[in-house]
């Protein structure tokens, strides 16, 4: 029986990123299976979840766990606090090469550094400014992908009251500047209520005042760029943190590169997304299969073995977190003290139309919905269990950990059964961009994406060159045209963010693909929108652009691709 992809483009791409030297697929899924495996039963289970693609473990994951390879299965970090000091710029830089030699990405937020032209006593001159550090973590990330095989991954952030904020806004506006970055605007409710209210802002440092703006005049700006040049992006710093589940013993200032895991200092983030359309089944029986108007049905959804699936990947994706390869000691013991993991989904928007949804209509939301809910309830009632086997995360406190606002959100049983029995992972669930794992998948929509367009040319690297495939949609191969991003309005994609975001206790990297049709005022109104929805950031992609017609599939950062719209950072 053959196993794996059966597109060329996928066959190469996976074997390439995530095999050892000669493994086949099944090959690798065994390695994997065996690695993360709790006895002969749950290997088992988890050999045929992994063989079928049911789950597929992110990109590092696969190519760390049980491998000859010494690197690690954290795809993303958060670099530890960068205090206002030299010493503590270029040692987190340092500790960034070592991060990213091993195949991770990084975010950091650049906050604490005082703005351009304040006084260094000890120099008797200025300061540079957050920037300008800024270009020294580029070059080191520049200088580890050229002596290796892995495009570096790097988000930085800046808070919307820093005085250099302007300057930060506008630096992507130099193409050849910042490009082993994303990066995003730190943005607070304080901000937005200004915003609403049109009124004045203050910039400032340290707690001192140094100038005051208009809050629409800055804002302006930070839109004008994301429309012209698809960043910065934005993050709203007060929701990530007020529904944080460790908001008693954590502070989020950044996120991993594709924002879809805030995390404290020297956080990493590991991930893992199930892949939706491995649960379709078309009904068998005459009488189940056949509406009361006679028509027959289209294809369901098995959350019987979703449920199933889920359970054994909690427990292997919990086993990766002790025998995983960590870059920095600080990272191990972040990663061990709080046990996160992520668990998302991809193939959305091909699962709903080959189940004859529409994209964004009320009855793909509430497919959306379902799916997001069983896999949440399901992730920590797996997780509860562990905990009852192997002990609870060492941070947990139960009366805290119950009064997170997300917690909240959970069923009343569920959260009786957390506080009596304790949970083993602080954080669970994430929706990761799943760029490179999807294709992998045979071309598979990405994450909760509609897919970019039916048929694309894609550009590969292979070992005599550049090569172009023209790959087609997973479900418009099988028959099915779906909607597609272009078809998508904006307030489409807000809509599908939007339903995900509550059900989420990470994040949900969406990048919402914005036609030339769309105008100025509604694409500024998203943002707004996102704010009020309570999601956690936001980034937008308009094809209209005028990065369009520059950005191409380089080794570099995570970078947004031309060809899909999406981010990537696997």
């Amino acid at each position: 029986m053959e196993y794996g992809p059966t597109l060329p483009i996928s066959q190469y791409i996976h074997a390439t990123k995530y095999r050892n030297k000669n493994e086949n697929f099944y090959e690798a899924m065994c390695r994997i299976a065996g690695a993360l495996a709790d006895g002969e039963e749950h290997r088992l289970q988890l050999k045929d979840i992994l063989l079928d693609m049911r789950f597929m473990p992110a990109g590092r994951v696969q190519a760390a766990v049980g491998s000859v390879r010494q690197v690690t299965p954290y795809n993303c970090f958060v670099s530890g606090v960068i205090e206002d000091n030299m010493r503590s710029i270029m040692q987190k830089a340092d500790e960034a090469a070592f991060t990213m030699k091993l195949g991770g990405g990084i975010g950091y937020d650049f906050s604490r550094l005082r703005p351009r032209g304040s006084p260094i006593s000890t120099l008797d001159s200025g300061s540079s400014g957050p920037v300008s550090f800024m270009d020294i973590y580029n070059s080191v990330c520049k200088t580890v992908v050229s002596a290796g095989n892995r495009r570096g991954a790097q988000m930085g952030v800046l808070r919307v009251d820093h005085p250099d904020i302007e300057e930060f806004i506008n630096v992507k506006q130099d193409l050849t500047r910042l490009n082993y970055f994303n990066v995003s605007v730190g943005v607070t409710d304080e901000f937005m209520l200004a915003l609403q209210a049109d009124a004045d802002f203050d910039l400032r440092f340290e707690g001192k005042k140094h100038r005051t703006v208009r809050a629409a005049a800055l804002w302006e700006n930070i839109m004008r760029n994301t429309w012209d040049y698809a960043e910065p992006g934005v993050l709203f710093l007060d929701t990530i943190n007020d529904y944080n589940n460790l908001y008693y013993c954590e502070k989020i200032a950044a996120t991993n590169p594709c924002s879809e895991q805030p995390l404290g200092p020297y956080g990493a983030c590991l991930l893992g997304s199930f892949n939706l359309v491995k649960y379709l089944y078309r009904p068998t029986d005459t009488v189940d299969n056949v509406s009361p108007s006679g028509f027959v049905k289209v294809n369901q959804f098995d959350y019987e073995k979703f449920r199933h699936d889920i359970t054994h990947v909690v427990r292997a994706m919990d086993n990766v977190i002790n025998n995983a390869k960590y870059p920095l000691p600080e990272q191990r013991d972040e990663a061990i003290s709080k046990r996160r993991m992520g668990l998302g989904i991809t193939g959305l928007a091909n699962a709903g139309t080959i189940m004859g949804l529409h994209y964004n209509r009320e009855a793909f939301l509430e497919f959306e919905k379902r799916v997001l809910t069983v896999l949440r309830d399901t992730a920590y009632m797996s997780s509860v269990d562990l905990s009852i086997e192997k002990g609870v995360f060492k941070l947990f406190n139960p009366d805290k950990y119950l009064g997170s606002k997300f917690i909240h959100t959970l069923p009343d049983s569920l959260k009786s059964q957390i506080y009596q029995y304790g949970i083993r992972n602080s954080h669970l669930l994430s929706i990761a961009p799943t760029g490179t794992i999807s294709l992998c998948a045979d071309n598979i929509s990405s994450g909760i994406e509609p897919p970019y367009r039916y048929v694309i040319d894609r550009t590969i690297h292979k070992e005599h060159g550049l090569e172009v495939e023209r790959v087609e949609d997973y479900a418009y191969r099988l028959g099915y045209k779906g909607v597609t991003a272009d078809m998508a309005e904006a307030q489409d994609h807000l809509n599908v963010l939007l339903t995900a975001a509550p059900l989420v206790d990470s994040s949900v990297s969406k990048t919402c693909n914005v036609g030339s049709n769309v105008s100025w005022g509604d694409f500024k109104d998203l943002y707004f929108k996102a704010w009020k929805g309570k999601a956690k950031g936001l980034t937008t992609f308009r094809d209209a652009g005028k990065r369009v017609g520059i950005l191409q599939e380089v080794e570099g950062a995570c970078y947004y691709d031309p060809e899909t719209g999406n981010r990537s950072c696997e």
